[in-house]
């Protein structure tokens, strides 16, 4: 048989007493399509920076073509041909897109000049096999969709042998994604080696010719795709049964509950319009519809972060005067966003100062001094009610697995102690033990008598934890479905314009 194209032998990754591999096994044929899979914190990312050579492997040996290697730098991984698609954005926002897809080539350049119009060009022809984005347009004006693509482009650019993807359609429209998979194959078709990481299991089995299944830092697994279920795999990363994904609904004779918060008229003018609906005590508000539709905008406009031109937004009908997003915290309003480490955590800070800084007042002496220790205390009661994997509150939050990270981004939150929590894509990019665990989370928050609204791009997620489901299409709500209604299928119809069905006058 072929040398397979890259080999990882016996590899382990100590940060201090964290030990984030632990003696991993992992090999890539030529051509293949290869999953790797696991729970947040099962070493996935770990493994692929130190293929990528951002980290350095504490022991173990990785061969590219049957010869042992070191990948000093990420420069030295693209000279071997390896080129890693993060999850997270990593763009220069002040950077045009053709900049950003050519930034590594142009560093290497030794002319004095650039010619942009030859770099527009090649960027446009690159760009043009995913969609219909101008290169010419900075990276900050982009939405996050368009801006994961730019980071597929880029790796497209470095003529890998080897290319990794981090959960590469986590923030793509089910048009991106297609397209994508017909950029994939074709890749494969040309040779092209691809370490595909996903927790969406309908990709691996629709695309990968095997799967890798980590977990805890250590090797589990390898099988063809071909000779087993998506159960096997989910049962081989988390090592137990996970018999219900989703936790129980609300009951019928508990939904007509207090309203505890309302929305009437509201507008921006621009992005939505007469947004209007109650959220009633125990349930969880769910708004659909596809990318680009102002699902965001709605919930930036109602909690401050964006604002308005016309409407009210009342908490157990008691208008209130939102004009910035302190005044919503204020009034116990808070916002999730889907960028978590764009706009959900403060990655060089520590989990403690993460999950305090939105209400530092209870934690300060009379003279305004933080109490250290009350700032732990609080940190480690949200780190246990969430399990959040850690060596410690005072750890920083970017040494935290992805899951982790956005565990300590809804205790961030939950430390205000909100009536209302709307939050935005809350399990992207997370594994389906996370997922769960977060699920129910929400679910219990609920019970409690917080208010839950929740935006989800994931069908499976918006039908499964949702009581009811809004549905958002060009800025305005096309729809409410109730629990006897919410179906695939009428969240499309109505998301596309192809039906209509309960306006959302009913919904409160």
């Amino acid at each position: 048989m072929a040398e397979p194209v890259l080999t990882i032998h016996g590899v382990s990754k100590h940060f201090g007493a964290i030990r984030a591999l632990t003696d991993v096994n992992f090999s890539l044929e030529r051509g293949e399509v290869h999953a790797l899979c696991g729970e947040n914190g099962a070493g996935k990312s770990t493994l692929m920076n130190i293929i990528a050579g951002v980290l350095q492997p504490t022991e173990g040996e990785i061969r590219v073509d049957g010869k042992a290697v070191r990948v000093a730098s990420p420069a030295a991984a693209q000279a071997l041909g390896i080129g890693l698609v993060h999850q997270e954005i990593a763009l220069c926002p002040d950077a045009t897109v053709a900049e950003n897809m050519f930034m590594a080539a142009t560093n290497r350049r030794r002319s004095l000049f650039m010619n942009y119009r030859a770099l527009e060009r090649d960027a446009q022809r690159v760009m043009n096999r995913l969609a219909a984005i101008d290169v010419r347009q900075k990276v900050a004006d982009l939405p996050i969709s368009s801006q994961q693509l730019v980071e597929i482009a880029k790796a497209l650019t470095l003529d890998c042998r080897v290319l990794i993807l981090d959960e590469p359609t986590a923030a793509l429209t089910e048009t991106e994604t297609q397209q994508l998979f017909t950029i994939i194959r074709d890749l494969k078709a040309n040779g092209i080696s691809i370490i595909y990481i996903s927790h969406r299991m309908a990709e691996i089995f629709l695309l990968c010719d095997r799967v890798t299944v980590f977990r805890d830092g250590r090797y589990v697994c390898t099988d063809r795709t071909a000779d087993i279920t998506a159960d096997d795999v989910v049962r081989r990363m988390v090592g137990r049964e996970i018999t219900q994904l989703y936790p129980e609904k609300l009951k019928a004779e508990d939904a007509s509950g207090e309203t505890i918060l309302e929305v009437a008229g509201l507008s921006d003018g621009a992005r939505f319009h007469d947004i209007g609906f109650g959220l009633r005590r125990g349930e969880i508000l769910g708004i659909g519809g596809l990318i680009g539709s102002g699902r965001t905008e709605i919930a930036e406009g109602i909690c401050g972060l964006r604002s308005h031109t016309a409407g009210e937004v009342s908490l157990h009908g008691k208008p209130q005067a939102i004009r910035a997003y302190a005044d919503s915290v204020k009034a116990g309003i808070v916002y999730l966003s889907e960028d978590r480490k764009g706009s959900g955590i403060f990655l060089e800070m520590s989990i403690a100062q993460n999950i305090s800084v939105l209400n530092l007042k209870p934690l300060t002496n009379h003279v305004g001094l933080l109490n250290g220790r009350a700032e732990a205390a609080l940190a480690e009661d949200f780190a246990r009610r969430l399990a959040v994997r850690m060596g410690g509150v005072e750890a920083p939050v970017k040494s935290l697995s992805g899951g982790n990270q956005q565990k300590v981004a809804i205790a961030k939150q939950l430390a205000v102690k909100p009536k209302v929590i709307l939050m935005d894509e809350p399990t992207r990019g997370i594994d389906v033990g996370a997922k769960t665990e977060i699920h129910r989370l929400l679910r219990d928050l609920a019970r409690s008598g917080i208010g839950i609204v929740v935006i989800s791009s994931e069908m499976p997620e918006l039908l499964g934890l949702c009581d009811r489901v809004l549905v958002v299409r060009e800025g305005r709500i096309a729809g409410e479905l109730g629990p006897e209604e919410m179906t695939e299928e009428a969240v499309i119809r109505l998301a596309s314009g192809v039906s209509a069905t309960r306006t959302a006058d009913h919904a409160a």
